[in-house]
């Protein structure tokens, strides 16, 4: 009856061990980084994924309809080409940063709440940690730029989806459809020598019905969600890194105090 009391008690013990190896475990996972990176990937899987098809919507657009001469959108063909380059570019550096990012909270989390005595606090690593807060916030402020900047394409295509629905609207009255007319050349995107440059009446409304239009007006719109989702990604490292790091730095002082 000893033993096998004695084997329960050695059962509880070690179901008790796991159980707390398991809360400290859980607790040395950083949640914020986490939730940073998963956010960050998925606005970034959204921005350039839903940017890159867009752009080849809107090429089609103003070859089929606003600059059927090739040498007039030669350079706007070869900046779009630029830009989804860059989309590749994009998506590679941000794969591989946020996996550093959460690699770098799962180290901070643990020297911070001091739940490994092998995980402590250098120079070196509070360095590394300065070095990410200042390169988080640069890219903060970069991504900012390109969620304003990915906002005009939307504003572009909603002016002219607009036009098209108040053409289309029962309750309009317009004597001259026909005057009614979207100039692509006023935005800057072609040349003012380019032709026709303009589409106006039933002309407007076929591109407004055409596949490239609906789905290049959907993609960017979704572009923009992923950009600004990719932007709120970056606020919330940018407070889990600064905590992270005013923490070790607050931490190392405590250390050196301890020695004299």
């Amino acid at each position: 009856m000893e033993t096998q009391s004695d084997e329960n008690q050695d059962q509880r013990q070690d179901k008790r061990g796991c159980f707390e190896c398991c809360i400290k475990c859980l607790g040395g996972v950083p949640y914020a980084s986490l939730v940073a990176t998963i956010l960050c990937f998925s606005g970034v899987a959204l921005f350039c994924g839903c940017g890159h098809v867009a752009l080849t919507g809107t090429v089609t657009i103003l070859e089929n309809h606003f600059s059927k001469v090739t040498s007039d959108n030669a350079m706007l063909t070869d900046i779009i080409q630029l830009m989804q380059y860059i989309i590749y570019g994009i998506a590679s550096f941000f794969f591989l940063y946020g996996i550093i990012l959460l690699a770098e909270g799962f180290y901070t989390t643990s020297a911070v709440k001091e739940l490994h005595s092998e995980f402590k606090t250098t120079i070196c690593g509070r360095c590394i940690s300065g070095m990410f807060v200042f390169l988080t916030y640069i890219l903060g402020v970069a991504w900012l730029g390109v969620f304003g900047f990915s906002a005009v394409p939307v504003f572009l295509f909603y002016n002219m989806w607009s036009t098209c629905a108040a053409m289309k609207s029962p309750m309009a009255n317009f004597t001259n459809i026909d005057s009614i007319c979207v100039d692509a050349r006023q935005y800057g995107i072609i040349p003012w020598n380019a032709t026709p440059g303009k589409a106006c009446g039933s002309t407007l409304g076929d591109i407004c019905n055409t596949n490239e239009f609906y789905l290049s007006y959907h993609l960017y719109i979704v572009a923009c969600a992923g950009a600004g989702a990719t932007v709120i990604a970056l606020l919330i490292y940018m407070m889990a890194t600064t905590y992270n790091f005013a923490v070790l730095k607050f931490k190392s002082r405590e250390d050196c105090c301890t020695k004299f």
